[in-house]
């Protein structure tokens, strides 16, 4: 007989990932492995599709947001380029720069 008989042996789950482990307490060691039954990712192949058409729909949505940006963005640049030209004609050039922080 074995050095390990059928009573030393246990089964118990994963807190992890759900599988279940039979256990054998003598010989302290793990005799089998039983991963937990994955669920199907869609039950219908029509749903599957739909899912997809949904995706592109969102990833289109997210291009043409991300393209009306980049049309604008120049604009943008321009205007606060603009700005901050028109804010340093406006300030006094001989006024010296300000310190770095901790030098006042």
């Amino acid at each position: 007989m074995p050095k390990g008989d059928k009573g030393d042996t246990f089964e118990l789950e994963c807190p992890c990932c759900g599988a279940t482990l039979k256990v054998n307490a003598s010989l302290r060691s793990v005799i089998s492995f039983r991963e937990k039954p994955k669920p199907k990712a869609i039950e219908d192949i029509q749903q599957g599709l739909s899912l997809i058409k949904e995706a592109e729909k969102r990833r289109e949505e997210a291009f043409q947001k991300s393209f009306e940006q980049m049309k604008t963005s120049k604009d943008v640049l321009s205007a606060k380029f603009d700005e901050l030209l028109k804010k340093a004609k406006e300030e006094d050039p001989t006024k010296p720069p300000p310190k770095p922080i901790g030098l006042e």
